[in-house]
């Protein structure tokens, strides 16, 4: 696969030319180099189409792994090492996570020019849901109850893991600025600190769309955060990121990928983002449809969470009031992503027109509304 002919998965239902070349076997054997255990005939026989980053799967004699490869600018050595800290406690307390390779360097991160490189094993499960694009709904209840159950045990696992948040400046899942007291402040702080987020945003009246669309859910969240406890949380938690130990409509999650957008939050907003990623068939929206939540998956999901980690009436509350507005850093992320380091206007677009505020719309129509009151209806079983 040549780099012209590489795609990947973009915004929407279609897919796009790849932000970054794929990998190339000039590339895997230079970087192997490095990792003399794994030395060797080796061949790529899959190219992954996720966006962010290029990633390929290569088999060899020692058997398959996974190199990734970061531009610099969204990820330094430092910044990818963020990551891997966290991975490596998860696996020392027993998470299905596979732990990255260490190089001849003595580090998991290789620098080369412009790149940054990551290798893992093969992680132990099948792939069921390789093509899948994120926002579209588990296969199952059965999935999507036990990727519940392993969402929940990844936050047991986490505990104890106390450095600070991350100081990757793109491409992170967190709620920093929109858990100010004054959120519009600490974005405008944001904004000029990054340069391509003020030139793209001085072209919208983004001030007075967040205060009359978003700050209304800000105001019913706030109270919320004093309650939650710091953790440090995965933040895609997609069914295109797990695993699974058959192909039945009844598989458990046998290990747990990319770690990408993790960061310190707290286990709420984690499980948020879960409910978001699966229970809202997003893209829809895209071609004029409702976009229906599945309440059965959502429902199936909460009740394999608390199954390890008990939710109380308040932890179901503080995700109706998380979810309308989650996604807002995030969003954000993204737009100075594809504006200032892919240099797309029209992703930098869709970032914000479809992702900032449509999402954020959604909410407010009739499916949106009919999930947050379900949510609701469940908080006052536990009343």
């Amino acid at each position: 696969m040549s780099a012209a002919a590489h795609v990947g998965h973009g915004l929407g239902l279609e897919p796009v030319t790849a932000d970054w070349p794929a990998l190339q076997q000039a590339d895997v054997e230079q970087v192997l180099a490095y990792f003399p255990q794994l030395l060797g005939a080796s061949s790529i026989d899959w190219h992954s189409p996720r966006p962010f980053a290029a990633a390929a799967r290569v088999v060899s004699a020692q058997g398959a792994f996974f190199i990734k490869r970061h531009h610099r600018r969204v990820r330094e050595a430092n910044w990818l090492l963020e990551e891997h800290r966290f991975v490596e406690h998860l696996a020392e307390r027993g998470a299905a996570v596979v732990k990255p390779l260490r190089g001849s360097t003595g580090s998991t991160v290789l620098s080369l020019g412009d790149w940054t490189y990551e290798v893992l094993p093969a992680a132990p499960g099948h792939d069921l849901y390789r093509d899948a694009l994120s926002w579209t709904p588990f296969l199952s209840t059965g999935h999507a109850h036990s990727a519940g159950q392993a969402l929940a045990a990844l936050h047991r696992a986490a505990e104890g893991f106390e450095a600070p948040r991350r100081a990757t400046p793109v491409l992170l899942a967190n709620l920093h600025l929109f858990a100010q007291h004054d959120p519009l402040a600490a974005i405008s702080g944001a904004v000029r600190a990054q340069p391509a987020l003020a030139d793209y945003l001085a072209a919208q009246d983004w001030q007075r769309t967040l205060q009359e669309l978003h700050l209304p859910f800000h105001r019913e969240l706030l109270p919320r955060l004093a309650q939650q406890q710091a953790l440090w949380t995965h933040n895609d938690w997609h069914a295109s990121n797990l695993l699974w130990r058959d192909d039945s409509a009844t598989a458990e999650v046998a290990s747990v990928l990319d770690f990408g957008l993790s960061d310190r939050t707290f286990a709420l907003f984690d499980l948020a983002t879960a409910l978001e990623r699966n229970g809202v068939p997003w893209l829809e929206l895209d071609h004029g449809g409702r976009a229906a939540a599945d309440l059965d998956g959502v429902d199936a999901l909460l009740a394999g969470y608390a199954s390890v980690r008990p939710l109380s009436r308040d932890d179901l509350l503080t995700l109706v009031a998380l979810l309308p507005v989650l996604h807002v850093d995030f969003a954000l992320s993204e737009i100075a992503y594809f504006h200032g380091i892919v240099g797309s206007r029209a992703s930098a677009d869709v970032a914000y027109h479809a992702f900032l505020v449509g999402h954020t719309e959604w909410f407010r129509r009739a499916e949106g509304v009919r999930l947050l009151d379900h949510l609701r209806a469940l908080a006052r079983q536990r009343a």
